[in-house]
């Protein structure tokens, strides 16, 4: 087994009982291209109360839209080549299934 998962209890904030353990490196990557995309809102929102066209406000949402697939897609990747495989080798049910309801979501928007 990978000793990157681990189980643990399920948090209040979370939806899964599912925990992974990440490398400090893999956090710093994924937590600064969240605090970027957390910077692009902000100025979206300025430029909100400061009466930015509306096309200048929907280029930067496009921006953002743009950033958060991009996140998604660098998890995702890391999802499959450590939990998803890992659950493939110990013949866990519903693996395959997990995988595929995440990509239908993924791929709605």
């Amino acid at each position: 087994m990978n000793k990157n998962i681990q189980t643990e209890t399920k948090s209040e904030t979370c939806c899964s009982e599912r925990r992974k353990i990440r490398t400090k490196e893999e956090i710093k990557q994924l937590a600064t291209r969240l605090n970027r995309i957390e910077g692009q809102v902000r100025g979206v929102k300025n430029m909100l109360e400061n009466g930015a066209y509306c096309v200048d406000i929907l280029t930067q949402v496009s921006a953002i839209t743009a950033a958060l697939n991009s996140f998604n897609k660098v998890l995702l990747a890391s999802h499959i080549s450590t939990c998803f495989v890992d659950d493939i080798k110990e013949e866990k049910e519903g693996a395959v299934e997990e995988l595929v309801g995440i990509i239908q979501k993924l791929m709605k928007n």
